[in-house]
């Protein structure tokens, strides 16, 4: 009698494939955070598995700063119509425009930004779980994360408060106004999602291969060069991340190892120009993937306290 066993990305897959289908299961209003970033791209190979021949049964939701690059602009709308998904975008601008969210005097980056405007996409379709795909390896506040993360009534985390998950079992009761964040993902590393992409054959966003850019030195990193043009809109919105003065522009052949929006993501010199090259250099890579977000290194406890106060 021979017996079946899982190589490690068949392990994974099978995992987080089981935690779909649990919350298309326990949620009657699920719904996926789509980026366009390599891990919302295996969280939708995953749906496929996990839900065809059906439709995949939940739409996807974006959260947009307004400093996007175009590039990952591009392919979310794009993969989301070859999916035949319904694509949900909600923006700081218009949270600005209805009065939502303020921008912070002296503030850059928009991330912070990004929670009441997430908040509101929640409270507007009654959405009662979000899929995200964040990573326990990714930073220390993620690696606090359950698959099953509760979110109260006021869309806050707390770590201290999570729900055992013993057995693969678990918990999904929710009271009136709370919210879940799904992460199927928990388990799996930065090799793993290169690797997992390579064997599925998943087309990603330009930026994650080498390109020429320009980019200036800040706070011990490449940061991009804004490549919109903001002429007509006054005041600047992306004033604060173009380069000073005496922060000289280079062009350089970089990628991005995560992506966030162009204030906030920092670029490596990189020759890769495959997926195969890419797992080459993340194996021999001696800092952590967001090693290189500007917005991480604001503090210490700079996503913890995003997190808390309902970041993704």
């Amino acid at each position: 009698m021979s017996s079946y066993h899982l190589d490690h990305l068949q392990y994974l897959e099978t995992e987080a494939i089981h935690v779909l289908r649990e919350v298309a299961a326990e949620f009657e209003r699920p719904a996926i955070l789509f980026s366009g970033g390599k891990d919302s791209i295996c969280i939708l190979r995953l749906a496929e598995k996990a839900f065809r021949p059906s439709e995949i049964p939940m739409p996807f939701l974006n959260v947009e700063t307004g400093h996007e690059f175009p590039e990952l602009i591009q392919f979310r709308d794009r993969r989301a119509k070859q999916l035949g998904a319904r694509l949900i975008v909600r923006t700081v601008d218009e949270a600005f425009a209805k009065g939502l969210a303020a921008p912070t005097p002296g503030q850059i980056s928009r991330n912070q930004l990004q929670i009441p405007v997430l908040l509101g996409a929640i409270e507007e379709f009654r959405f009662d779980c979000c899929i995200g795909g964040a990573r326990r390896d990714e930073e220390k506040a993620r690696a606090k994360e359950r698959f099953f993360s509760f979110r109260d009534a006021f869309g806050q985390w707390d770590p201290k408060n999570q729900r055992p998950e013993i057995w693969n079992l678990y918990n999904a009761r929710l009271n009136q106004g709370e919210n879940m964040r799904v992460f199927p993902l928990s388990n799996w590393t930065e090799m793993d999602v290169w690797e997992y992409i390579q064997r599925e054959k998943l087309e990603v966003p330009t930026i994650y291969f080498s390109h020429t850019r320009e980019c200036f030195r800040r706070g011990g990193q490449w940061l991009p060069v804004p490549t919109v043009h903001t002429d007509i809109i006054k005041p600047d919105p992306y004033a604060g991340a173009r380069p000073k003065p005496n922060e000289a522009v280079k062009s350089l052949v970089v990628r991005v190892r995560t992506i966030a929006d162009m204030i906030s993501t920092g670029m490596i010199e990189s020759l890769a120009e495959s997926v195969d090259d890419i797992i080459a250099e993340v194996a021999a890579a001696r800092v952590t993937e967001r090693g290189t977000r500007a917005d991480d290194k604001a503090s210490e406890a700079a996503m913890e306290d995003r997190k808390k106060a309902g970041y993704f």
